[in-house]
Parts: C-alpha cells; structure tokens; sequence
C-alpha cells in the first residue's frame, strides 16, 4: 500500500519562452550598422533606406545613422491600399 497519494502527471503546465518582440531602436536614436531596430512577427514595419530585413523579419540597420519612421499608403496586389509604416536609418 502506498504511503502518500499518487499525484497523477498533467497535461498542462508548459510555456514557453517570451520571444521578445518590439521596437528597439525609436526615431531620433542612433544606430550602428547591423543593430536591430525592429524584431517581427510578419511585415508589419517595412524596411526603407538602409534598412534591411532579415529570414525571421527583423528590420537591421544597413549604415549607422539615425532611426525615423514614415507612414505610407501601399497599394498591394489584389488592388487594395494599406497603411505601411516604414523604417529608415539616415
């Protein structure tokens, strides 16, 4: 006979990690070549001049410079317009 209870084993109790996503650098900060400034999920900043993007979308500084960001109105395939905000490094 068991002397304490069986503690039967649970489905939950799993998490994972936090993927730290966001803006890193804002406009008006200084940034070195190949700095992150924006880490993404999808395109939801778009890569503008020396700025580049990565396998996992991450927006990365080309040159050093200074950040600044630029709303725009992006027409996509089907004929739809969207807001895009887009990154610069200057």
């Amino acid at each position: 006979m068991a002397t304490s209870k069986s503690s039967g084993s649970t489905r939950l109790g799993r998490d994972s990690n936090p993927k730290y996503l966001g803006v890193k650098k804002y406009a008006g900060q200084t940034v070195k070549a190949g700095q992150v400034v924006i880490r993404q999920r999808g395109t939801k900043f778009i890569a503008g001049t020396n700025v580049r993007k990565g396998a996992d979308d991450t927006l990365y500084a080309a040159k050093d410079g200074t950040v600044s960001f630029k709303t725009k109105r992006v027409k996509r395939y089907n004929g739809t317009q969207r807001i895009a905000k887009i990154v610069n490094v200057g």
